[in-house]
């Protein structure tokens, strides 16, 4: 993609994911034209078009089930970005037109010009509830059932996946510890909340040559390890999905691999925001027959928390005299901040900057009223008075700024927090704890339980130690690679 006299190309690579969602009608190519705004979508797109392109070829270098798995996680989340770029964009690109065609103010109709600020939003502790039948948690009878889960969040175009746990019936609870942080966030978001899982079935005695194929098939090299995969397993290997009940937007990889189906989903909004642990109704997708299926409770809890903008940063800022009610000769020229639920009121900037106690306080909450007032006398004043309500009294501070026009930024700049604040609603009662995840690792490589030659069990003759050295130096070769992609994926999503 390059540009060119103020005209944008567009090339799309033959067989790739791009070209195949513009075949089947869910793009248009002309969508991908030269806007600068739709830039930054863009480039977003081709990123997760390599990333998943490096996610099928690190799910066929795969030879332990643990990085299989965590390939096909990596593999899901791409696709479910690419779908939410592309959707976004879709979006952008009809609201452009729209704006075209609406030419006349009166083809538009009224809008409102104000919007509400954006805020983080971050949800921490994550647990959803096991329910085991007596018999398979006390008495630890029946047959094992083991999964890999994990869950993806999305709001809008940010879309995060935890880490992968695996559940067996000693588990009464799945735990996801690290918190996610949304930080473009509207007071009208939805958090979507998905937990996908994969069964692992327990090998049966019979399975070994159909584990030995699979692995010979990615150490012999592509065509050799098809023909005697297909020559064991009596038929060509299916390919892995990339998840999820619903229909498939992208297609899915040819090499075969874990399936991670769509377990549970929830949708979180403002009114479950709560600065503490709460717990939250799951819609559950699947039954009992299913082979990924856990015995959910149908709930998860979790701490959901909101900070907007408006509570947490410098929303306006400047000197004002201030005079308080009832000392008509007492006015004071201070530098005056507004953040949160207050004006801080400072005698020098060197002090907010500082973090030094203010001078005054006055509280801007929803119940205060700020009435703008002129007095066109001799000195030509322009004032603000801040009225709040204390039980039965009232206070009230007057404001005067220096200038007419600097009267109407601070009144502007009052009517936009009181927006902010109503549409934040709870949020903007107090500052929130927002919890700030560390930077995310790629999963540590789980111990090697015994070598290739020792899950080489077969009945009949035996197989020459040289020959399985071999295959085991590659199989660590491998590993290694897996490994390092491992790390490049993790560093380039956080």
């Amino acid at each position: 993609m390059f540009c060119r006299n103020h005209r944008s190309r567009v090339t799309v690579a033959r067989g790739s994911a791009l070209e195949m969602e513009i075949r089947r009608g869910r793009c248009r190519l002309s969508l991908l034209g030269a806007a600068p705004q739709d830039t930054d979508i863009q480039k977003k797109i081709d990123h997760e078009i390599r990333m998943r392109e490096g996610a099928c070829k690190l799910l066929a270098a795969c030879t332990q089930r643990e990085q299989a798995l965590e390939a096909t996680k990596s593999l899901l989340v791409c696709n479910s970005r690419i779908l939410a770029y592309m959707s976004e964009l879709q979006r952008m690109k009809e609201v452009q037109v729209m704006q075209r065609v609406a030419r006349r103010p009166s083809d538009a109709g009224p809008t409102d010009d104000r919007l509400p600020c954006r805020g983080r939003v971050c949800i921490s502790d994550l647990r959803i509830p096991l329910m085991w039948k007596d018999t398979e948690y006390f008495r630890n009878k029946g047959e094992l059932h083991r999964c890999a889960v994990f869950c993806l969040l999305q709001i809008g175009v940010e879309i995060y996946d935890t880490e992968m746990v695996l559940v067996d019936r000693t588990l009464t609870d799945i735990c996801f510890e690290n918190a996610v942080l949304f930080t473009e966030a509207g007071p009208d978001f939805e958090l979507k909340v998905e937990l996908y899982s994969a069964g692992l079935e327990e090998e049966a005695p019979g399975s070994a040559p159909k584990k030995l194929a699979s692995k010979l098939s990615s150490s012999l090299g592509r065509s050799s390890g098809r023909r005697l995969r297909s020559a064991m397993d009596g038929g060509p290997g299916s390919p892995g999905a990339n998840g999820g009940s619903g229909p498939l937007l992208l297609p899915a990889p040819s090499v075969p691999g874990p399936k991670y189906h769509l377990l549970a989903h929830a949708v979180l909004s403002l009114a479950e925001v709560q600065d503490g642990f709460r717990t939250h109704d799951l819609a559950i997708a699947c039954n009992e027959e299913s082979s990924f299926w856990l015995p959910l409770y149908g709930s998860m809890c979790c701490r959901l928390a909101a900070q907007p903008r408006c509570m947490a940063a410098q929303m306006m800022c400047g000197f004002l005299k201030v005079q308080a009610s009832g000392e008509p000769q007492g006015w004071a020229r201070l530098f005056c901040v507004l953040r949160g639920t207050n004006l801080l009121c400072y005698r020098r900037p060197q002090e907010a900057e500082a973090g030094v106690e203010p001078a005054l306080t006055i509280a801007i909450n929803k119940e205060t009223r700020i009435r703008a007032t002129e007095q066109e006398a001799r000195g030509k004043l322009h004032s603000m008075s801040v009225t709040n309500r204390y039980g039965a009294e009232e206070v009230t501070h007057t404001l005067l700024a220096e200038s007419r026009a600097e009267t109407q930024r601070w009144m502007e700049a009052f009517w936009q927090h009181f927006y902010d604040m109503s549409q934040w609603k709870q949020c903007c009662d107090e500052l929130m704890r927002i919890e700030v995840p560390p930077p995310r690792r790629p999963p540590a490589p789980l111990p090697r339980q015994g070598s290739l030659y020792h899950e080489m069990a077969l009945p009949g003759p035996a197989v020459p130690p040289s020959a399985c050295e071999g295959l085991l130096l590659q199989d660590n070769a491998v590993s290694a690679e897996i490994r390092a992609l491992l790390s490049s994926y993790y560093s380039d999503s956080y």
